[in-house]
C-alpha cells in the first residue's frame, strides 16, 4: 500500500474515528478492539503516536448527522490533522453522496483517508477509484435486501399471513396457530367504540365519555380522539386485512389501491361491514369540516354554517348555497347532498341561516347569560329553564341530561371566576401544548433509529443475523413506524388538537358578545345581527366554538361545542 509522503519536517497528526450502530456491539469488544488496531497502525504505517480519537457509539452510517464525526470534521478544517484513519470504510458512511462530499472536502484540506482493514489509501488514483466502487456496492446491496425483504411480506401478506406489528384493540393473536380471536375485555369497548361514534358523531365527546366511564386503552391510557380514530378508520374490525397501503419514505401518504393487498374475511369481524361504511361516511365527513377551517373561500358570498351542519339522516355535510339576495341580505341554504341527488334517498330537509342563526346565537347568549346569574341556579332543571328561555325555543321539549349536566357541572365547579363581562375577568388561559403529537414524532425517531440499527447489524455485523429474523424484526418495526405515521396523520390534519377549554370557550363567546355590545341583551334577532356584523366575522366566532351541528327533519338535533360539549334537544310533538 503506497502512503502520502510528509514533507521534510511534517509530523502526521491522526484523527481515528470509530463508530459501532448497536449497544450490542458496544458491550461486546469492538470498539476497544477498533482503537486499539487504529493506534498500532498509526505508529507503525504513520510513524506516529500523535492520535485523537473521536468515538460515536450506538450511531448508525445511514447518514452523518452524528456528534462526534461533527466534532472531528471541524476540526479538521482548522488544519490541524493530516490523515483520517478510519477502521473500515462503512465506519464513516454507508451512503456514497455523504462520503463523496465528505472525501472532496478532505482533498481540498490536503488530508489523507485511509482505511485499515481495506488497506486503501486515498493519496493513490487506485486507492480512491477502489473506495468508491466498494461504497457503490454496499448501497446496491442494502436496496437489493430491502426489495427482496419488501417482496416476501407482500408475498406473505397475499396468502393471508400476518406480517407482526401491534395487535389491533380488541384481539388476540395466537403466533403458534397464526389466527386471532377477540379479546374478551377489549371486544366490548371496541363494539361500544364502533357504536357511541354512530350515535354521537365526535370523537372528542366520544373519548371524554370513555374516560369519565373509567374505560382506558391497552396501555393503561386515556381515550384521545386519535387513538378512537384509528380504530374507527380501520377496517381490521370488519374482518379485512389489509397490507402495503403506504408509500416508502412517506408512509402518512397512501398508494394507489392497486396496490394494496387487502385479503377478506380473514378473521372474526368485531363489527359489519355495513356498520364501518356509515362510520367512514361521517368521519369523511368531519375531515371535511376540519378541512374547511382552514380553506380560503373567495366567493363573494360567505356561508356562515359551511363545513358544521352534518344530516343527521345519513351523516353526509350539509352542503350550502346562497338564497335570492333581497334587499336588505343575503343568506344560505343548507341542504343533504344525498337528497339533493336523490330526492327519495334521504328524507331530512333543508335549513337555512335564519333559522340556525336564530336558535344558534340565542342558545349561546342563554348559556351566557346563565353564567351570570349562576348563584340563583341551585339544579341541572333549573338550568335548562335559563338555557331554553325564549320563543326561539318554545318547541323544545328538553335537553338531554349527559350534556345538561356537563354544563351544570363546570358552572358549579367554580372554574369560571371573576366577571366574565368585564375587564377584569379571571380566567386563565389554557396552555397550548401539543403533548400528544409530541410523543408521536419522539415514538416515531426512536422506532427509525431502531430500523436502522436493525438493517446494520444484518448488513455489516461480524457475526451474520438470519435473514428471516431480520425480515421478522424489520417487519414489526415497519407495522409500528406505519401505525405512528397514520396517528400523526390524523393528529395533524384532522385538528383534533384545536379543542379548548370550557373556560375559554365561554370566554371567546363573552368576547364576542361584548363587541356587539350585546351584553345585557336577552334576545338576539338573527338578521338584524347579520346585517350589522361582516359576514366573516360571524363565521369566525361560529367556527372558534362550534365543533359540528347535526340537522333532523330541518330541526338543530345536536350541537357538539368546541370545548368537547354536546346538547340534544327533543321537540315536542306537534299538536
Amino acid at each position: 500500500m503506497a502512503l502520502k509522503k510528509l514533507s521534510s519536517g511534517t509530523k502526521a497528526r491522526v484523527a481515528i474515528y470509530v463508530r459501532v450502530s448497536t449497544l450490542h456491539q458496544i458491550d461486546r469488544d469492538s470498539l476497544p478492539m477498533q482503537k486499539q488496531d487504529l493506534i498500532a497502525y498509526a505508529k507503525l504505517m504513520l510513524g506516529t503516536d500523535d492520535v485523537i480519537i473521536f468515538e460515536d457509539a450506538g450511531y448508525s452510517g445511514k447518514n452523518t448527522d452524528r456528534p462526534m464525526f461533527q466534532k472531528m470534521m471541524s476540526q479538521i478544517r482548522t488544519g490541524i490533522f493530516t490523515h483520517l484513519l478510519v477502521w473500515k470504510i462503512d465506519r464513516i458512511s454507508r451512503n456514497l453522496l455523504d462520503f463523496a462530499m465528505m472525501y472532496d472536502e478532505l482533498k481540498s484540506l490536503g488530508v489523507t483517508f485511509i482505511s485499515k482493514n481495506e488497506q486503501f489509501d486515498t493519496s493513490t488514483a487506485m486507492g480512491e477509484a477502489m473506495l468508491k466502487i466498494i461504497l457503490v456496492f454496499a448501497e446496491l446491496e442494502r436496496n437489493m435486501t430491502s426489495e427482496r425483504v419488501t417482496a416476501t411480506m407482500i408475498s406473505r401478506a397475499s396468502n393471508g399471513h400476518w406480517n407482526g406489528g401491534r395487535i389491533p384493540y380488541g384481539y388476540d393473536y395466537s403466533p403458534e396457530t397464526g389466527e386471532f380471536s377477540f379479546n374478551k375485555n377489549e371486544s366490548t369497548v371496541a363494539r361500544m367504540i364502533h357504536d357511541l361514534y354512530e350515535e354521537q358523531h365526535s370523537l372528542v365527546r366520544e373519548a371524554r365519555f370513555l374516560n369519565e366511564k373509567g374505560y382506558r386503552s391497552r396501555a393503561g391510557n386515556e381515550w384521545s380522539p386519535v387513538s378512537l380514530l384509528i380504530i374507527l378508520r380501520s377496517y381490521f374490525y370488519c374482518g379485512d386485512y389489509q397490507y402495503n397501503r403506504l408509500k416508502e419514505g412517506n408512509r402518512q401518504k397512501l398508494k394507489d389501491k392497486s396496490e394494496w393487498v387487502t385479503v377478506k374475511d380473514h378473521h372474526p369481524a368485531l363489527v359489519s361491514r355495513e356498520q364501518k361504511e356509515r362510520i367512514i361516511s361521517i368521519l369523511n365527513a368531519n375531515s371535511k369540516i376540519c378541512r374547511s377551517r382552514n380553506m380560503y373561500h373567495s366567493s363573494k358570498h360567505t356561508h356562515i354554517f359551511s363545513g358544521l351542519l352534518c344530516c343527521g339522516n345519513c351523516g353526509k355535510l350539509m352542503g350550502a348555497s346562497p338564497v335570492s339576495a333581497k334587499k336588505d341580505w343575503q343568506y344560505s341554504n343548507y341542504t343533504c347532498p344525498t337528497r339533493r341527488k336523490n330526492i327519495n334517498a334521504c328524507t331530512n330537509k333543508s335549513v337555512s341561516d335564519p333559522i340556525i342563526g336564530e336558535f344558534v346565537f340565542n342558545y349561546i347568549l342563554n348559556m351566557l347569560n346563565a353564567q351570570r346569574s349562576f348563584s340563583s341556579i341551585s339544579s341541572p332543571e333549573e338550568l335548562q329553564a335559563r338555557l331554553l328561555t325564549g320563543n326561539t325555543f318554545r318547541n323544545i321539549a328538553s335537553i338531554d341530561s349527559e350534556g345538561l349536566n356537563d354544563l351544570y357541572n363546570v358552572l358549579l365547579s367554580g372554574k369560571i371566576t371573576g366577571e366574565v363581562f368585564g375587564k377584569d375577568a379571571k380566567i386563565k388561559e389554557p396552555q397550548n401544548t401539543d403533548s400528544e403529537l409530541s410523543r408521536l414524532k419522539k415514538e416515531k425517531q426512536r422506532a427509525e433509529r431502531a430500523m436502522e440499527r436493525l438493517t446494520s447489524l444484518y448488513l455489516y455485523s461480524e457475526e451474520a443475523m438470519p435473514e428471516q429474523e431480520y425480515i421478522t424484526q424489520k417487519n414489526k418495526l415497519i407495522n409500528s413506524i406505519e401505525e405512528i405515521n397514520e396517528q400523526i396523520g390524523f393528529a395533524e390534519s384532522d385538528g383534533w388538537n384545536q379543542s379548548i377549554s370550557d373556560e375559554l370557550f365561554i370566554k371567546r363567546a363573552s368576547e364576542f358578545i361584548i363587541v356587539q355590545k350585546l351584553t345585557n341583551r336577552n334576545y338576539i334577532n338573527y338578521k338584524r345581527l347579520a346585517i350589522s356584523v361582516d359576514a366573516e366575522t360571524l363565521k369566525s366566532f361560529v367556527l372558534s366554538v362550534i365543533d359540528n351541528i347535526t340537522i333532523y327533519n330541518g330541526l338543530i338535533r345536536t350541537i357538539v361545542f368546541r370545548n368537547g360539549m354536546s346538547h340534544t334537544f327533543s321537540y315536542r310533538q306537534p299538536n
